[in-house]
């Protein structure tokens, strides 16, 4: 492989980083020219990705450009025990064959990204299965109780008085082994994993290896521009959403988070983002720049002719209030409905819960009105334009 130059390892170890440990150690491995053993670990726990979760994705895709050996290792072994990072109480236990599906359509998503006929794709359960009581506890003497509990949400729920289990603190402990078995040269985590991380530097030296490297990315903040994105607090833009969706969410985030969204999800030149920056800082108008942000987004999970399609959709029903030219008709077997019923069944809502509080915070229409209560019945004799927050439409009539 050919050697990186100083400019591309500088970009590769400070655009979209939080923490390179160590910095010196790992600018001299890739500049040497030689095949590292990158890894990022999965937990596959979940299934359904978000442009947040490819934020060290695409860190993972920066190496593999450069000609590293990507390792993604999916924890079916882990995943059964569950990480307890940022948990509050104790996780529900998920089966080899949940973990395996969702490994599966984890990759489906990935491969938007990576090249996934040139990766590694391991399952820690293949080494960590095989360690015998003796092997579990010369790790488990590499930590100390003192050490564990510095963790922040371990610290919480001890003040709630709410249970933390023993097997708990093995899951640093497995990750760790993890970089062990793989020999790894270099891991990849977000912020929240950082104690994880380091855990596998200090097994390595246990075992006489070199400590891996470890590279921090930032957590995305959602489309509210406060929290994490995510899809249980409903501020995620997914990555397999349409690219319909996709663009309207971009559009709806904070002026804030234009400059962040361009550097953690995008390939746009720092330079260009640079100019953005400035340009926003004196007072241009951020509707551009989004726009910019938003194809380069569709584009990335899409194609550009989906983003090109996307903006003129938005143009039409944003800034025009015209109606989408392509609403879809729902016939129904049922003369009348409630409301909460058909927007959970019709698929505009998740769930009921969901449709409820969309009705509550006055995010339901039809026939542009505002629904104002979860009991409305709606007659469906006659076509109806039901539309949910800004950018889902449908209409629906009875069954003929």
């Amino acid at each position: 492989m050919e050697k990186p130059d100083l400019n591309q390892i500088n970009n590769l170890l400070s655009r979209g980083t939080v923490e390179v440990l160590v910095k010196k150690d790992l600018e001299k491995k890739l500049l040497s020219g030689k095949k590292l053993n990158i890894k990022l670990g999965i937990d596959p726990s979940g299934a359904d990705l978000h442009i947040g979760h490819m934020v060290v994705i695409r860190k993972l895709q920066e190496f593999q450009k450069l000609g590293h050996n990507i390792y993604l290792l999916f924890g079916n072994f882990t995943g059964q025990i569950g990480d307890p990072t940022g948990k509050s109480e104790t996780r529900t236990v998920k089966t080899q064959e949940e973990l395996e599906a969702n490994a599966k359509h984890y990759l489906d998503q990935v491969k938007k990204v990576l090249d996934i006929n040139n990766i590694e794709v391991v399952w820690n359960a293949d080494w960590l299965g095989k360690l015998t009581f003796a092997d579990v506890t010369k790790l488990a003497a590499q930590f100390t109780v003192a050490q564990m509990m510095e963790r922040d949400m371990f610290q919480e729920r001890v003040k709630k008085n709410q249970p933390i289990s023993v097997h708990e603190f093995m899951y640093p402990l497995m990750q760790g082994y993890d970089s062990v078995a793989l020999k790894a040269d270099v891991e990849l985590g977000g912020t929240d994993q950082t104690f994880n991380l380091l855990a596998g530097r200090t097994l390595q030296k246990a075992y006489g290896q070199t400590p891996q490297d470890i590279v921090t990315v930032p957590i995305l903040e959602g489309t509210d521009g406060n929290i994490k994105m995510g899809k249980s607090t409903n501020n995620y833009i997914g990555v397999n959403e349409e690219p319909k969706e996709m663009y309207g969410k971009i559009m709806s985030i904070p002026d804030k988070l234009i400059t962040r969204y361009f550097e953690l999800a995008t390939s746009v030149p720092v330079d260009e983002i640079k100019k953005i920056s400035d340009s926003l800082e004196k007072g241009e108008n951020p509707r551009d720049a989004k726009m910019r942000l938003a194809r380069e987004i569709v584009t990335i999970y899409h194609d550009e002719k989906d983003a090109e399609s996307a903006e003129q959709e938005f143009i039409q029903v944003f800034s025009k209030k015209e109606l989408p030219s392509d609403i879809e008709t729902k016939r129904l077997a049922e003369e009348s409905l409630n409301i909460v019923e058909l927007l959970s069944r019709t698929g505009l809502t998740s769930s009921k819960s969901e449709a409820r509080r969309l009705i509550d915070g006055g995010g339901v229409r039809v026939d542009n009105e505002k629904v104002e209560s979860q009991d409305l019945i709606l007659s469906l004799e006659k076509e109806k334009l039901i539309q949910v927050g800004k950018r889902k439409f449908l209409k629906v009539v009875k069954e003929t």
